[in-house]
């Protein structure tokens, strides 16, 4: 397939990118730095504003499909604002450009852990992570209601670090996945297989899904 991947040069972005050359696909990498892509068979990189629809759209066009691991950085205190004005930014671009598959990762903060209760919402989540994870939810709300493209956001589990890939995970919906008493991780790598086997094989519509190791 011929992939557009938004936020290619970030954690999770690299490690899909990585997963996608690797099964052969054509992938463009849309990126506001272009120069930071380093050159791959397969692989083109293409100058892209999140900010911007238009520019998403242009950029976009003709692909099969958009992976957006889109992240404004944890480094901005305006994350949450930058989050939702980057996701309406790539929705509206992508839409624009006709694209009929669109996945993005988001984070955990939105998964459940008990009836009615988000993992954001619980006493012991970092404030560090907070104001991200709440643009993160809010863009999973808005896309809920978004009706045009056939949209999937894949949320991580709780712990998500760099590591081998396996090939091997579980996969859930709106509720945490536990390994145990403790909340389950995965690597960056299994992560970005996931991604990519969903691209393949689509098993999710408009809706949110998870993953982590395999128990």
């Amino acid at each position: 397939m011929k992939i557009a991947l938004i936020g290619a040069t970030g954690f999770v972005g690299k490690a899909v990118l990585v997963e996608l050359l690797a099964r052969g696909h054509a992938v463009s990498a849309i990126t506001s730095r272009p120069e930071r892509v380093p050159p791959a068979p397969g692989l083109t990189a293409v100058r892209g504003d999140a900010y911007d629809a238009a520019s998403i759209a242009q950029a976009v066009a003709g692909h099969d499909a958009v992976v957006s691991t889109f992240n404004p950085g944890w480094d901005k205190a305006d994350i949450r604002a930058l989050f939702v004005r980057g996701h309406q930014g790539i929705v509206a671009g992508v839409k624009a450009a006709g694209v009929p598959r669109f996945l993005e990762v988001g984070g955990a903060g939105s998964l459940y852990v008990a009836p009615g209760l988000q993992l954001i919402d619980t006493p012991d989540f970092p404030a560090v992570y907070k104001e991200g994870a709440e643009g993160a939810r809010q863009a999973l709300n808005l896309l809920r209601e978004e009706r045009e493209l056939d949209w999937v956001f894949l949320s991580p589990p709780a712990l998500l670090k760099p590591g081998p890939r396996t090939g091997r995970y579980q996969v859930g919906a709106d509720q945490l996945l536990m390994a145990g008493a403790a909340p389950a991780s995965i690597s960056d790598q299994d992560l970005a297989a996931a991604i990519v086997d969903e691209l393949e094989q689509p098993r999710h519509h408009r809706q949110r899904f998870t993953v982590a190791s395999a128990a």
